[in-house]
């Protein structure tokens, strides 16, 4: 557990079960939450304002990001400073671009100059980063979410792409740049070695965490013990060898 302790960067715990977020909520690892509609459909939720005053309402002291759903400005313009009405913690997603490229940097500049935390999100590449920079608001807080699981999806190895991001982010101190989609648990460790200051972890991600720092030959010890364990329950057998006939007569 020393590893974790001299991590930088923070945790968010990301996902839409109530429940979970809930008992995430009781370790203080946790220093934020992080959702989106996919999560919230996926999750059964129905009502989206009655989902997040909910999750509000149990975090009432970490960072929740909430994320806007319309696909034009003008829209998604109302919805952020609605959803930010909700409490002081919201930070409120935006995309990068809405659904036809068009990329969301007014937006952006208009909403981070008014106050409200914006956690830019769906990212992908530096340059992205770049206009993101350019259209905070300097003295704002925000946060800007380059989704690297889904850049390593592709082959591309996000570490220097990340730590790229991260160099790019010094003209907007009071931006934080955010790992997300982690694919590992070793994800949390390249992230903070790229100089990212938060990265979101799914609970499965989480729940890994009690293995840093564990010994390996004990890890192995313990997964030979498991395929022994579930071959017996499985009732599996391997008959006796069978002599192939061909094979005595040539020899």
């Amino acid at each position: 557990m020393e590893r974790l302790k001299q991590l930088r960067v923070k945790l968010f715990a990301d996902g839409a079960d109530f429940d979970t977020i809930v008992a995430l909520a009781a370790n203080p690892i946790i220093r934020g939450f992080t959702t989106n509609p996919t999560l919230a459909r996926n999750a059964g939720v129905r009502d989206y304002e009655d989902f997040g005053r909910k999750v509000l309402a149990a975090v009432p002291d970490r960072p929740v990001s909430l994320e806007v759903f319309a696909d034009d400005f003008a829209a998604m313009a109302r919805q952020a400073r609605v959803l930010a009405s909700w409490g002081k913690n919201v930070n409120v997603k935006i995309p990068v671009t809405n659904t036809h490229r068009e990329f969301s940097g007014d937006l952006i500049r208009r909403l981070s100059a008014e106050g409200i935390v914006v956690n830019v999100t769906a990212i992908t590449t530096v340059d992205q980063v770049r206009r993101v920079a350019e259209n905070l608001y300097p003295d704002a807080p925000a946060i800007v979410s380059v989704f690297a699981g889904r850049i390593a999806d592709t082959g591309v190895d996000p570490v220097p792409m990340m730590a790229a991001a991260a160099q790019v982010l010094r003209q907007r101190p009071k931006a934080e740049l955010l790992w997300a989609s982690p694919r590992e648990l070793l994800n949390v460790f390249h992230a903070d070695a790229a100089g990212c200051h938060i990265i979101t972890a799914t609970k499965d991600i989480l729940a890994k965490l009690s293995l840093v720092g564990k010994d390996l030959d004990e890890y192995s010890l313990e997964t030979v013990k498991m395929f022994r364990r579930d071959a017996v329950a499985a009732g599996f057998e391997i008959g006796d060898p069978v002599e192939d006939s061909s094979v005595r007569a040539v020899a």
